[in-house]
């Protein structure tokens, strides 16, 4: 990861002085990333393509703005954040108050036919995020799915890492607790 850093971070320079070659290398490292934290989080492969684009669009237009390329992707993970946010305000009045509903093939999940998970406990744990808050789920997919640390969730949330861990861990007894019955039929 640290090899990773320096690259991005000169990347980043090159990137600056207006070489769009260096920008599109750094695309291609983090738009996976960026994009299956879009999916999770917004449960629609179109609308979570459209604003992958759209937070690229933005990062590149404000990279000179980035103060500290070594955290540039906390900055781009924030940028995918308020990006996702403002698509739920947007469509807010359109809801019924359930939210995105997720198939498990979108939210990320391996599904049938899978040999890491059966059906059924992808279907749960599908489900059981679902149930989640819009704020624990995210908990869940940055640390679980992403891999970041609570420093860098914070700043991606915007919010303490005290609050980042109290999500994150409420999250996962809420999972445990949804999920404990499928363990036990043998799934």
């Amino acid at each position: 990861m640290i090899f990773r850093a320096v690259e991005d971070a000169d990347l980043i320079g090159k990137a600056r002085r207006g070489d769009v070659e260096a920008y599109n290398l750094l695309i291609s490292r983090w738009e996976k990333r960026v994009y299956n934290y879009l999916l999770r989080i917004v449960g629609n492969r179109e609308d979570a393509l459209d604003l992958s684009q759209d937070v690229f669009l933005k990062a590149y237009q404000n990279l000179r703005k980035l103060e500290d390329p070594g955290r540039f992707v906390a900055w781009l993970f924030r940028i995918a954040h308020n990006e996702a946010y403002s698509l739920f305000r947007k469509r807010r009045p359109e809801l019924d108050g359930d939210g995105p509903a997720e198939e498990p093939s979108e939210a990320g999940i391996p599904v049938a036919g899978s040999s890491v998970f059966p059906l059924e406990l992808t279907l749960s744990v599908t489900s059981a995020l679902d149930r989640l808050s819009p704020e624990q789920r995210e908990a869940v997919i940055l640390k679980i799915y992403q891999g970041f640390k609570f420093e860098e969730m914070a700043e991606i949330l915007s919010c303490p890492v005290s609050t980042v861990k109290s999500r994150l861990y409420t999250a996962l007894d809420l999972l445990k607790g949804e999920l404990a019955p499928v363990k036990a039929r043998g799934v």
